[in-house]
This record gives C-alpha cells, structure tokens and sequence, in this order.
C-alpha cells in the first residue's frame, strides 16, 4: 500500500490517515458481517430489522431492492454486526470488493452479512460523505486490490482494511470537496440519464422500422417456407469421429456466434451431417431461462459455414426454401413485436426455464413476397438500423466515458486538486479551519487518554 500512495503528493495541510483513525476508538467501529453459520436463510422473516447484502450496494449507491429481514431477537443476538442511520457499508468477499454506500435514512437499524463490512466515522474527525466518496475513489480502491486474497471468492481481512491509508484535508474543505463532487455527479447523472432515454428511444424507432418494413404484406405460416427443421444434438461428449465445435447458449452473443472458446466434441459422419451448420441456416433459441431470448433467431454467415460448427439441444435449425425466401428477411421479421408477444404466449415455461417448440415456431404467420422485394426490404432495413448501430455505439462510448469521467472527479477531489483557488480561499476562512496534522494530534492524544482509562 505504500508504493500505491508514494507518488501521491498532498496538498499543504492535509496528512495520510489510516480508516481505523477515523472512528471514535471503539474496536466495533469497524467490524464484518457474521458467519454463514450464524444467519440461516430460513431465520429471515416477512418483516422486522432490515439485513443489507452485497446486491445493495452498486458503486457509492445503495439499491433498495430485496431487502430481507429477521426477528428483533435474532437481531439483538447479531447487534455487533449491526448498522445505524449515518454508518457507511463496504463490500468485503467477491466482486467487486471495497465499494462503499451510506445507510439509507430510512434504515435506522439493521444487520449486514458476513460479504459486508460497517464502518461508523466519528464526525468530529470526518465528513461522512467525503468518506464514502474517498473509499470508493481510485486511491482506496486500489489499495483494496493490493490486500485482497483469494480468485474464486476473492476477500480481504479486516485488520488490514484498518490500515488503509486515507488522504485527510481540513474539515472546511472536505464540506467543499463533497459539494463540487456532487455538483459535478448531479451534472453527469443528468447526461446520463439523457444519454440512456436516448437508448430507449432507438429501441421504439428499431421496431418502428421493422413495423414499417412488413406492413400490408400477405401472411402465410413459416412452415411453408421451411425446407427442414431439426433439433440440436443432445450428447455432450463423444468417442469416435471428428472433432466439431458444438454451438452452445454460452458461445451466442449479441445474436451473433462467438469464437472465443467455443466447446469441441466427436462426432460421426452421420451426425456431421445432420448438425453441421450451414450458410443461411436460421438458428432459433429453443430453451433459455429469460424469456426474452427464447425464439430469437441467429442467422449463420459464411464464416461459421467453413468453420465447422455443429449445435447443441437448446437450439433448432431450420432451412429456408432459398428459391422463394431470403433467411435475412424472416430473421428481422423474427424481431418484431408482433412475433415476440406470438412467441411469449405460446412458449412453455417450467422450473425456471422457458422452451419454444418447432411447431410453435412453425405456425408463426410470417410476410411472404417475391424474392427480389424480400431482398429489396432488407437491404432498405439495413441502412436504416446501420445508422441506429452508430446512434448506439456512440451512446455507449459515451456512458463509458461518462463513468471514466466520474473515477477522474473522484481522483482530482482525493489528490486536493478539485477546489479552485476562490474556493480553497473560501473554506479557509471558516471557522473550524485546522491543518490537518493538527487534527491527528488530537486523535492521538484523544487516543493515548482512552488507553489509560
């Protein structure tokens, strides 16, 4: 941790702490969650004290969704690893390790798992905010790399947390770096949200220009247009044959089939034949637990042709009638609205998993025209949505920069270098202005005093 700080130079009167100088001295100023052992699931109830687990806390927010709760008994025999209003929570097992949120207000009192730790400041040392905003900045975070343990269930020890090094200003300009920080966070979020309303919007004019594209057209079911159907192979590993890559759910991304480690099993000249994928085949997604994705088509291009891809039993083919169907058109028609509420109503859903069968995707009413309007409609759909996948791309290049943003606010607030020259003039006429080594002098004296009590 000292090599992370050491090129680091803070500005005059501020000093390096360590998180456990930040309390009031007590040793349950900091403390973890309990054991597995100690809170079963079958202790949580419908109602009483609220527990806080690692899915509420997303970077320095706090998601107030699914919250569990235990008896007030069970909470008296936890209350060491309780939290009250105004303590902070920071994730301490898995991945992401070290984010940092405030308790709500409308939690006075609660307990936290074994995955969290709780930190209660001492106010008199340390504004809670810029605490909070300073655990979760680069500076912390990646002294929480540095100490962390373990690639399955990564964690960290709580001794060590205690020893993290933590830039402290005066109490005057930690107020004013919280200010500007969440002035400039308003600012961003409100871009962001822009920019995520401008997301959904694209996703209203994509289906707006498929309805378009298939408006007026005579239907016929798309069992008229099949020329073959067949489920996917259902055997995971084999002993003879050739090696073939078997299309799983997992090698699908963004609709498209995805090299990156594809799984290879054996199979014979028989099943080569009837499972290799072919050029213009129109894969669907036959079984998945979100029922968005079940009946989703994925189109395949000549690449996966002459890459050999075989496909598992989560998956139907089907070959189109290429003389009278061009595969690119029914592929987008797939997408429509209109198909994915046929589909959501007449899939099977049990145990967690949704299935499609080839008869339901078979009497899908599809378009049917000639060929050359087939291929006129989906070169126009192309050119409209080309200029959507631009829309979006730059949305999302954006948002990521806008969260890039947000790290290098944080960076120039915990380095001292975010208040101006007005500002940092300002709060060093209040009142309550100290160094900040003065204030460590005071901890320490304060700290030597409760030693000899």
């Amino acid at each position: 941790m000292e090599e992370i700080i050491s090129e680091i130079q803070l500005p005059e009167h501020w000093s390096w702490v360590e998180l456990k100088d930040l309390t009031e001295n007590s040793k349950d100023d900091i403390v973890d969650g309990p054991f597995g052992s100690n809170l079963k699931s079958s202790e949580y109830t419908e109602t009483g004290i609220p527990v806080f687990k690692i899915q509420n806390i997303k970077e320095n927010r706090f998601v107030d969704k699914n919250i569990n709760f235990v008896s007030p008994t069970k909470a008296e025999e936890l209350s060491r690893h309780s939290f009250q209003k105004g303590d902070l929570i920071i994730t301490k097992l898995g991945n992401p390790l070290g984010l940092c949120c405030k308790v709500p207000e409308k939690y006075p009192y609660g307990i936290i798992v074994a995955d969290l730790m709780r930190f209660r400041p001492s106010t008199r040392r340390v504004v809670v905010q810029y605490l909070m905003y300073g655990i979760n900045s680069v500076i912390v975070q990646n002294q929480f790399k540095a100490i962390t343990k373990g690639t399955t269930r990564p964690r960290v020890n709580l001794t060590i947390v205690r020893g993290i090094k933590f830039p402290l200003p005066p109490l005057p300009e930690q107020r004013s770096i919280v200010s500007k920080i969440e002035l400039l966070f308003s600012e961003l979020d409100n871009g962001i949200s822009n920019l995520k309303l401008a997301q959904e919007q694209l996703k209203v004019y994509r289906q707006a220009v498929l309805k378009k594209a298939f408006e007026g057209s005579v239907k016929v079911p798309f069992s008229d247009l099949v020329k073959s159907s067949q489920n996917g192979i259902s055997k995971r590993s084999g002993k003879e044959g050739v090696e073939l890559k078997v299309l799983r759910l997992a090698d699908i991304s963004n609709l498209e089939i995805n090299y990156s480690s594809p799984r290879c099993i054996k199979l014979t000249s028989s099943e080569i034949n009837k499972y290799k994928l072919l050029k213009d085949d129109l894969i669907c997604i036959r079984v998945n637990g979100s029922k968005n994705l079940v009946g989703r088509l994925i189109i395949t291009s000549e690449k996966d042709d002459l890459n050999n891809w075989a496909f598992c039993d989560h998956f139907i083919r089907f070959s189109l009638d290429l003389s009278n169907a061009v595969p690119k058109y029914y592929y987008y028609y797939f997408h429509t609205m209109e198909v994915r509420q046929y589909i959501h109503e007449n899939m099977v859903s049990s145990a967690g998993q949704n299935t499609v069968s080839q008869g339901t995707i078979k009497s899908v009413l599809v378009p049917f025209s000639s060929h050359s309007e087939q291929q006129a409609i989906v070169q126009e759909i192309e050119t409209r949505l080309s200029v959507c996948d631009k829309i979006e791309q730059d949305i999302k290049d954006n948002l990521e920069k806008a969260e890039a943003l947000r790290q290098s606010i944080l960076k120039k607030a915990f380095e001292g270098k975010l208040l101006n020259e007005r500002e940092l003039a300002e709060v060093r006429g209040a009142e309550d202005w100290e160094p900040a080594e003065v204030l460590l002098e005071r901890i320490k004296a304060e700290k030597a005093q409760n030693g000899k009590k």
